[in-house]
């Protein structure tokens, strides 16, 4: 055996390792990662030299990684039959941080985000992670090569390390024994490691043998051809990841070589997981390189809409930062993230076209987060492509449509897609809007949660069909369209009457001042007495109120009332007004009108005036229907 060489760092190593393991490591288990993934690049290596011929020690040597526990001497051992390491290669890579010295490492630490290549991938930062839960590291390596001896290196991470040659046998490898802190006993405990080993490592691609007994038991699938695949093996790895109990709904593997070389198996749920959520928080895809998991549901490589997804990435050229706990933000995450999001996008078209009732059960459980892909302005085609409706067509609120259905049921010389909102079935067959587009017998598309409202702005057009709210429809425009229900039995305004009438809507004007911008009389209402209009141009009344929700805003938005001149209560009204239009029942009527309108469009507040007046009314209605009863 040779002398012992002492090295001191040549930076502060104390302040170096306190940058690493306070500032870069959040967790102290990633310190088994880190070395797990360095002994499978070591096997890798060797793997490589041999299957080009290169003449190596040991070569019968099975390729491997090997975990052991020593209570009595609170020692966990970390051994592989990898490619090994010298003297000089010993000395190299774990004093690679302390060559460019702690201000360099500090420098380029707080440049990371600027300049991600300058320090990511460095060997010698994942090992010293090592120091977390060690208060001491002694190392013995064999190199492949057959005259280099077998060397040791030890460290207790603090001012310097020792190196010597060693006389006594050693296979090819590495073996490192961490002399555990008193406060990391925990990893001497098999149970633990064997999770650690799950959580980050399962997918190496060597054997890892925790005392004797092999953990990382599940394929990784992703690396094998997806036509080798059986059913049942991609819900095994499913339920592996999920921790469902169900199969998936959809699985989709894609095997990339470029603009990014990587690897992905992505299941769609039977079950949404986002029952009360809108904008769901937790979501994103396992990231893996090289078969190491880095993290955990990383959003940045799947869009938030297509959050319902779950599985894996895996990549073979993603840079990795200091503590592969996270992934620089760069061109290849957003080339991944645009490669994911069109294969899944490409995936829900072919199941629309080949199995509309499974891909209705897809939307049934997940569209209300697949709407949030209105702001996909590169994907808005296909996402227009894939959204569900129920519309009138329907005879209930299950009931779905496309919008490319929709078009082809459209009537001959139909410009416009019409849609209209409201919270159930039941409420948008009640609004007062939807009477001329049914009238003549004109498909309207059903909206049931605010986000669609936004979906519909967003969209703008379907082809070359431009979406339209039913109350920004003109009814001249739908002048060419015949009836096709008879709404009403009252007779239009004689000649006579149509100058009284205006008059009475000038007056109700008076009474309700600003409060409305205009008091008109209605073409689009054939059933209901009035109703609220936005201005043609404006955004719709369910949007309008949305916005004001947002900015918490109650006041009552000034709107344009609109007046059937053909309902019997108008036409009662007008006859009151041509008696007398001072009649103080002329007020209460317009007054209980109005707050009918504003209570149907969901502006009403405060209800008790309305609910005084109602009870007025229905005296008056009672009074008058006795005597004329003469009861």
């Amino acid at each position: 055996m040779s002398p012992s060489e002492s090295h001191q760092f040549q930076a502060e190593t104390q302040k170096l390792l306190n940058i690493i393991i306070h500032s870069i490591y959040t967790n102290k288990e990633i310190f088994l990662r880190e070395l797990i993934s360095n002994a499978s690049d070591a096997l890798d290596k060797i793997r490589f030299e041999s299957s080009r011929g290169t003449d190596i020690a040991d070569p019968e040597e099975s390729l491997e990684i090997r975990i052991s526990m020593d209570a009595d001497k609170k020692l966990l051992t970390i051994a592989d039959t990898g490619i090994g390491l010298s003297k000089d290669e010993l000395i190299s890579n774990l004093g690679t941080i302390a060559k460019s010295g702690t201000e360099e490492f500090i420098k380029q630490v707080a440049e990371e985000e600027e300049n991600p290549d300058t320090i990511i991938g460095r060997f010698g930062v994942g090992f010293y992670s090592v120091f977390m839960v060690a208060d001491e590291v002694r190392i013995k390596s064999r190199s492949a090569r057959k005259d280099e001896p077998a060397v040791s290196w030890v460290s207790d991470g603090m001012g310097g390390y020792e190196v010597e040659d060693l006389d006594e046998e050693m296979k090819r490898g590495t073996v490192i024994d961490v002399q555990l802190k008193e406060d990391c006993q925990d990893y001497l405990d098999p149970e633990r490691i064997k999770s650690i080993i799950k959580k980050h490592s399962n997918f190496i691609s060597f054997p890892i043998y925790v005392e004797q007994e092999k953990v990382n038991t599940v394929p990784a699938l992703w690396k094998e051809s997806k036509f080798s695949i059986s059913k049942e093996q991609y819900t095994e790895f499913y339920k592996f990841l999920t921790f469902d109990s169900d199969e998936p709904l959809e699985t989709i593997h894609i095997s990339v070589d470029a603009p990014v070389q990587f690897s992905s198996i992505m299941f769609i749920p039977k079950k949404s997981t986002f029952m009360f959520e809108t904008f769901p928080s937790e979501y994103g895809l396992d990231l893996y390189v090289h078969r190491v998991l880095i993290e955990r549901s990383n959003q940045d490589i799947i869009p938030q809409y297509l959050g319902f997804v779950k599985g894996m990435v895996d990549s073979e050229d993603l840079p990795l930062n200091l503590s592969r706990q996270n992934i620089q933000e760069s061109a290849l995450i957003r080339k991944i993230n645009t490669t994911l999001t069109k294969q899944v996008l490409n995936h829900l078209e072919k199941l629309a076209d080949n199995d509309a009732e499974r891909y209705a059960q897809f939307w049934k459980e997940h569209g209300r987060i697949f709407k949030l892909g209105y702001t996909d302005f590169g994907n808005q085609e296909k996402f227009a492509r894939l959204l569900r409706f129920n519309a009138s067509i329907h005879e209930d609120q299950e009931g779905l449509t496309s919008l490319k259905e929709y078009t082809e049921r459209m009537k001959t010389d139909q410009k416009e897609i019409y849609y209209i909102s409201g919270t159930s079935r039941a409420e948008v067959l009640s609004n007062p809007h939807l009477e001329m587009l049914s009238g003549k017998g004109l498909e309207v598309l059903y909206l049931y949660e605010p986000i669609d409202e936004f979906v519909m702005q967003s969209i703008g057009k379907f082809e070359d069909y431009p979406l339209k709210a039913a109350e920004h429809v003109n009814p001249k425009d739908l002048e060419g369209f015949a009836a096709e229900e008879a709404v009403s039995e009252e007779e239009p305004l004689k000649k006579e009457e149509e100058k009284p009438f205006q008059d009475l809507l000038a007056k109700m004007k008076e009474i309700l001042g600003d409060r409305v911008t205009e008091v008109r009389s209605s073409e689009r209402l054939k059933s209901s007495p009035a109703c609220l209009v936005n201005p043609e141009d404006g955004i719709s009344l369910q949007m309008q109120k949305i916005m004001q929700a947002m900015n918490k805003d109650g006041s009552v938005p000034k709107q344009i009332l609109e007046v059937n001149p053909q309902h019997s209560l108008n036409r009662n009204l007008l006859k009151v007004y041509q008696q007398d239009p001072d009649d103080a029942w002329v007020k209460k009527f317009t007054e209980q009108l109005f707050e009918t309108t504003l209570l149907q469009a969901g502006y009403l507040a405060d209800p008790h005036a309305m609910v005084a007046r109602s009870f007025e009314l229905m005296k008056d209605a009672s009074n008058w229907y006795t005597e004329v009863k003469q009861l």
